[in-house]
């Protein structure tokens, strides 16, 4: 899978770079894998907007993947399509099981259709297969990590991310993730191996305003082109910052303000931070 340009036949078309979709499936996803996603436009459950600049977009199914694996141990399972998911920079891989069953996964880079991948602490560490951290070898690649046993992946799941191991000790494992923060694990959490698909997400330019409507983001105006009353930083003679600190239109600070706390219980867990 690569990019696509466009010729600039139009002044939206001369900035636009998307991907081609080559190797994908064009068929509609597996019905029984997919539910009805019901757009919130940035709502809670009172019907107050907590996240801004959401609404609108296209419909889109929400497909169920498989972040467990669990229930799967040690069957294996052929790649039947590759196939674009709407809802994430990743692609899925929709694996036929030996028993008859079929499930999403994310698509790690370089998997083919008709490859067979499998989940359990005697598969081989190969790509898209799933192993305990303390059964991969240090310094393999992985994928959708686990943080608790039994609970799922939670992290290492957008495209090209990829984490290594790189170390053991007392039933930990040493993490390396994205971000560059050593991380220590339980050796039971699971992980796949391989990076994850679509390394050339990053360079995708949509090219126009539209486009990112159709994605369901609504347009964010700036806090300083804004009046006093709007925004703390609005208002002043000619283009002015206001001269503070950025901040949201609720005064909170928005560059350089730690957001995690210090009692949280998991900091013990962290050997090296990814801000040195």
């Amino acid at each position: 899978m690569g990019l696509k340009k466009y010729k600039p036949a139009t002044a939206a078309l001369r900035f636009t770079t998307l991907s081609d979709f080559e190797g994908l499936s064009k068929k509609r996803p597996e019905r029984r894998l997919i539910k009805i996603k019901k757009s919130k436009a940035g709502r809670n459950a009172a019907g107050r907007i907590t996240v801004r600049h959401r609404g609108g977009g296209h419909k889109k199914f929400l497909r169920q993947v498989d972040f467990m694996r669990h229930d799967k141990r040690d069957i294996p399972a052929k790649v039947q399509a590759l196939e674009y998911d709407p809802n994430r920079t990743a692609r899925l891989a929709l694996l036929a099981y030996a028993d008859g069953e079929k499930r999403y996964i994310l698509a790690p880079n370089g998997l083919q259709v008709g490859a067979t991948v499998m989940a359990g602490p005697e598969a081989e560490p190969t790509d898209g297969n799933a192993l305990p951290l303390a059964s991969i070898p240090i310094g393999m690649p992985i994928h959708a990590l686990e943080l608790t046993p039994g609970a799922g992946a939670k992290m290492v799941r957008s495209a090209g991310m990829v984490a290594r191991v790189t170390a053991r000790d007392a039933g930990y494992v040493q993490v390396k993730l994205p971000s560059g923060e050593l991380r220590k694990v339980r050796g039971e959490c699971y992980a796949t191996i391989g990076q994850v698909g679509n390394l050339e997400h990053e360079n995708i330019s949509l090219g126009k305003a539209g486009r990112k409507r159709w994605k369901g983001i609504r347009p964010t105006v700036r806090g300083v082109a804004m009046n006093p009353v709007d925004h703390p930083m609005g208002g002043g003679e000619g283009r002015t910052s206001g001269g503070g600190h950025p901040v949201t239109p609720w005064g909170q600070l928005t560059k350089g303000k730690k957001t995690r706390s210090g009692r949280k219980p998991s900091s013990k867990f962290i050997v090296e931070r990814r801000k040195k």
